[in-house]
């Protein structure tokens, strides 16, 4: 099944994103139990990362939020909020 992953960052937190950027990119780009399907930050009205949007397919929604909770964004506490849930794409899929 896939699943849609919306997270917000932290207010006043874009220099935790800049710092561990590359740790979360290794960690999206490791192999696991949810295979990344579509990636990337979302921005506000001045162009300035605050959060991330991620397409994702597992087994279950279970298995998301245990792959999320080792997200190095996660460790660095830049992480405001998550909303995860099932996602049918319909257009445009890769």
């Amino acid at each position: 099944m896939e699943y849609l992953i919306y997270a917000e960052d932290k207010n006043d937190s874009l220099h935790i994103r800049q710092a561990n950027r590359a740790e979360h990119l290794a960690w999206l780009k490791a192999p696991s139990a949810v295979k990344l399907l579509a990636a990337g930050p979302w921005l506000d009205d001045e162009g300035v990362m605050r959060g991330s949007l991620l397409i994702v397919e597992a087994d279950s929604k279970d298995t998301v939020l245990e792959w999320l909770s080792h997200d190095p964004y996660k460790a660095a506490g830049l992480t405001g909020s998550i909303t995860v849930k099932a996602y049918k794409w319909v257009i445009g899929r890769p």
